[in-house]
């Protein structure tokens, strides 16, 4: 807590102004939105206004809020599930900063270097609250895709992060939130929303990506010019006949094929390699009419401790084996904190009840959304709260579920990840029963 208190005072002239803009959105949100949440407090009934409210001002806060948004819609062991529901609707597309802006922030990019660019379209194809995306053609005839981090929004997302790590502090004090995990879920999470600042971390999960996954032909991902990328600039292979492509323009055994190479790649990435891509939404993810996967924007990706990692393959084979017990235990055994007189008997019946009940419905009828709403529901209800690590891999999942789901929605999730689960060493499980 010095250590971020001290940091704060040395940028103390723009940090009390970005106190006093957060401090006066959010009191203005409270003015309006205070008395219906006191009423519904009083009457002791829900808010049913939470979710929209909670969304529209993370929205009005900037990037850095939006993002921490987007992570916490996982988090249905910590919110209710309509208020993760509307931060889940959550988009970080913000109009892009001025020509001028961004011209002279990619020039200072490259200094006193010779400009490296024939061509650049200065209008962005793709537009983010963390950075934009254009096309450009190199001195030598290439074209690529250029990502621009926004000028300035390195310093507004780290203030935010300390404003928050100190909110989040003073939560922590608090006897009747003290269980719960603030600040090692803020170094998790807050961690991983500045990090998609880092272009060189970008350039290196793109690197690793490739490595990975190299094994199958049929990824693509746009490699980075190293010569050509600096700190605040990210210049990548262009890759043609990108387009949101709809379900039904695809045969129906295509999409069938397309379902399972998505699941296949995601897979690989949790249970494998631990190099986790969270952010497969369909401006990221492409299928081409050759049925080949585009990945892109490598901002998102999380590198997975082993512990995790093999905690998470462990669970999910259990889980499709329907050996409910030892999922319980495999989650207990994980979490980062558990309530004091947590009734873990209880905590084991629910999830053993929950995890038979879902080893037994058809594919079609399992929804992997549904299944970790009502697992995070028991692990709130139990006081019982995993390390927030866990929110990485199930957020890759959610993300391209709904993808999946409209490609073929008689995929079997689970049986899909078998192959890959019995590649890697998993001592926990007995395969053969």
């Amino acid at each position: 807590m010095a250590r971020v208190t001290g940091a704060l005072l040395t940028e103390l002239p723009g940090t009390a102004l970005r106190v006093v803009r957060v401090g006066g959105t959010v009191l203005g949100y409270a003015l309006v939105f205070g008395p219906g949440a006191l009423g519904a407090r009083m009457r002791r009934r829900p808010w049913k206004r939470a979710g929209t409210c909670l969304s529209g001002l993370l929205t009005s806060l900037g990037p850095s809020y939006i993002k921490i948004g987007q992570l916490l819609s996982t988090r249905r062991d910590l919110l209710p599930a309509r208020v993760c529901t509307e931060l889940g609707r959550l988009t970080d597309a913000t109009p892009p900063p001025r020509r001028a802006l961004l011209e002279s922030a990619v020039r200072a990019a490259y200094g006193d270097r010779k400009w490296p660019f024939a061509e650049f379209g200065w209008t962005p194809v793709a537009t983010g609250s963390i950075a934009t995306v254009h096309v450009a053609v190199t001195l030598d005839g290439r074209q690529v895709a250029v990502k621009v981090r926004r000028p300035g929004i390195g310093k507004v997302m780290r203030r935010d992060f300390r404003l928050t790590a100190l909110a989040m502090g003073a939560m922590q004090r608090l006897p009747q939130l003290k269980s719960m995990p603030f600040k090692v879920m803020h170094a998790q999470v807050g961690g991983a929303i500045l990090r998609q600042l880092d272009f060189d971390a970008e350039r290196t999960a793109l690197g690793s990506l490739h490595a990975n996954l190299r094994e199958f032909p049929w990824i693509r991902i746009p490699a980075p010019l190293l010569d050509l990328c600096t700190e605040d600039v990210l210049v990548m292979e262009y890759v043609e006949g990108l387009a949101c492509t709809a379900p039904e323009q695809f045969s129906a055994t295509a999409r069938r094929a397309a379902a399972r190479r998505v699941m296949s790649a995601v897979y690989e990435m949790l249970f494998v390699d631990g190099l986790v891509h969270c952010d497969l939404h369909p401006g990221n993810l492409y299928i081409q009419d050759d049925g080949a996967l585009v990945i892109l924007d490598a901002g998102f990706v999380i590198k997975l401790s082993e512990r995790v990692r093999a905690s998470f393959g462990d669970f999910f084979i259990n889980m499709a084996m329907g050996n409910g017990p030892l999922c319980a235990e495999i989650i207990i055994e994980s979490a980062a904190s558990i309530a004091e007189g947590c009734d873990l008997g209880g905590f084991r019946a629910e999830l053993a009840a929950l995890v038979t009940e879902s080893a037994g419905v058809r594919s079609s009828e399992f929804s992997l959304a549904k299944f970790a709403g009502r697992l995070f529901d028991i692990q709130r209800r139990f006081g019982l709260y995993p390390v927030p690590e866990f929110a990485f891999p199930l957020l890759s999942l959610l993300v391209v579920e709904g993808i999946v789901q409209g490609l073929d929605p008689k995929l079997d999730f689970q049986a899909e990840a078998m192959p890959i689960l019995r590649r890697r060493n998993m001592p926990r499980v007995a395969l053969g029963s």
